[in-house]
């Protein structure tokens, strides 16, 4: 097994990505024959309804996240939740999921972002450059439409 920090949570929706704001987190590969991962998210507490029904609906999760350092590029899981902990302000949330593998890395989606939004030439290298040094999120896989998680 190998255990790495996780530096960032976003759920992939039909309508984009949703960050979830991390005070904490973890993500284990267990390298064991099915490929799995576990990933442990410690969030507010404001955010256990939504999850809750999802966990109770059994409902498949894609997931992006940011391993080790903010600097790298998202990763997508595909999971499903196993358990979630309440503490006194906090959750625990836990996945449980194998990652999914893109065809396309960040590179070509945000290639492909930059042609949607009409640059062309000049400006589209210009902007490509700029962006794949701040790096924007951009959201690696799209799932079914779900009711968003309410912040207070």
């Amino acid at each position: 097994m190998k255990t790495f920090k996780l530096v960032s949570l976003q759920l992939v929706e039909e309508n984009g990505l949703i960050d979830i704001e991390l005070d904490d987190g973890l993500i284990i590969n267990k390298e064991d024959e099915k490929s799995t991962w576990l990933l442990e998210a410690f969030i507010d507490k404001s955010y256990h309804e939504y999850f809750k029904k999802r966990a109770d609906d059994k409902d498949e999760l894609t997931i992006q996240v940011v391993i080790t350092k903010k600097e790298n590029d998202p990763a997508a899981f595909q999971t499903k939740i196993t358990s979630i902990s309440e503490l006194e302000n906090h959750i625990s949330i836990l996945f449980e999921g194998s990652l999914k593998r893109t065809k396309n890395d960040y590179a070509e989606l945000l290639l492909q972002d930059l042609l949607d939004k009409g640059f062309t030439g000049d400006s589209l290298l210009d902007e490509f450059k700029v962006k794949m040094q701040s790096k924007p999120r951009l959201a690696a896989a799209k799932k079914d439409n779900k009711e968003t998680p309410a912040q207070s």
